[in-house]
C-alpha cells in the first residue's frame, strides 16, 4: 500500500469537509460578511479595511465561540505544522491587503497535501526498510 499517495488524499477530504461544513453554516444568511470562519479560525476578507460597506443591516461579529467539531480536530492535529505556516503566511500578506480568505483557501490545500506526502513517504520508507530487515 501507498501511504505517500492514500495520506495526502485523506488530508486534503478532511480540509474539503470541515471548509464545506464551515460554508454551509455561513451561507444561510445572504449578505456578504467580511469575516469567514473556517470551524474555528476567523479569515478577514477585508485586512486593512479598505471596502465601505453601505449595507449596514448586515454586521459581524469580530469573534465568537466555536466548538470545532471531529473534523476539525482531526485535520488540526495530524497537520499542526501546516495551520501554523499557514497563519504566517497569512499573517505576512494581510498586510500587503491580500485577503486571507483567498490565502487560507489556496495555501493550506497546497501545504496539507504537501505534509501528508511527506508523513506518507517517512511510512513508506519505514515499512520498506522494516521489509528488508526481515528478510
Amino acid at each position: 500500500m501507498r501511504w505517500r499517495l492514500i495520506l495526502p488524499a485523506l488530508g486534503l477530504l478532511l480540509f474539503a469537509a470541515e471548509a464545506y461544513e464551515s460554508n454551509r453554516d455561513w451561507n444561510i444568511q445572504s449578505s456578504p460578511h467580511r469575516y469567514v470562519w473556517w470551524s474555528f479560525i476567523r479569515l478577514d476578507s477585508d485586512p486593512l479595511n479598505r471596502s465601505i460597506r453601505k449595507d449596514k443591516a448586515g454586521w459581524d461579529l469580530p469573534y465568537q465561540i466555536v466548538d470545532p467539531g471531529y473534523l476539525a480536530n482531526a485535520s488540526l492535529l495530524s497537520g499542526l505544522p501546516v495551520f501554523v505556516a499557514s497563519a504566517f503566511i497569512m499573517a505576512g500578506l494581510s498586510r500587503l491587503g491580500v485577503s486571507q480568505v483567498l490565502t487560507f483557501m489556496i495555501s493550506t490545500p497546497v501545504l496539507l497535501f504537501a505534509w501528508y506526502y511527506f508523513l506518507g513517504w517517512l511510512l513508506d520508507r519505514w515499512r520498506a526498510r522494516r521489509r528488508v530487515v526481515n528478510n
